[in-house]
């Protein structure tokens, strides 16, 4: 499959294929394209094997437009919003493997609702942390 035309709208990068197909991919996965100007996502070349943005080091590959995921699952959008969050550190605090939190955001595996339920506790528990931190000095009143 090859894409021969691309277009853009506020959430997505849409592709059309040598078929007529219309594709589709979420610019949530893609936050240089989501924040670029009509210039810059202008700017780009096709390639052999997918299309390129030279001035913000973008590449997206022909295959990718086929992936089932088009929006990024909630878990997904999540880490993807929270760079901060180490996930090695994260998987520790969680009792998960760190491997298999990556899998789950990189979409190579999916969680159980079980397993989207801890890691959502687990999330949470966090935030409850972070709420009660106090960085003023004890000295400063």
């Amino acid at each position: 499959m090859r894409i021969r035309k691309i277009w853009f709208d506020k959430k997505f990068l849409y592709g059309e294929d040598s078929e007529g197909r219309e594709l589709k991919q979420s610019l949530a996965w893609y936050p240089e394209l989501a924040e670029a100007s009509e210039d810059q996502r202008n700017a780009y070349r096709f390639g052999i094997e997918g299309i390129h943005w030279p001035e913000l080091g973008v590449d997206i590959s022909f295959e990718s437009f086929e992936y089932e995921d088009v929006i990024p699952t909630p878990l997904q959008a999540f880490f993807m919003s929270h760079s901060e969050i180490n996930i090695s550190g994260f998987g520790k605090f969680a009792g998960i493997n760190p491997t298999l939190i990556r899998d789950y955001i990189n979409g190579f595996k999916k969680p159980s609702p079980k397993r989207v339920l801890e890691l959502q506790n687990a999330i949470n528990a966090l935030g409850e942390i972070y709420s009660k931190v106090d960085l003023s000095h004890p000295d400063s009143e």
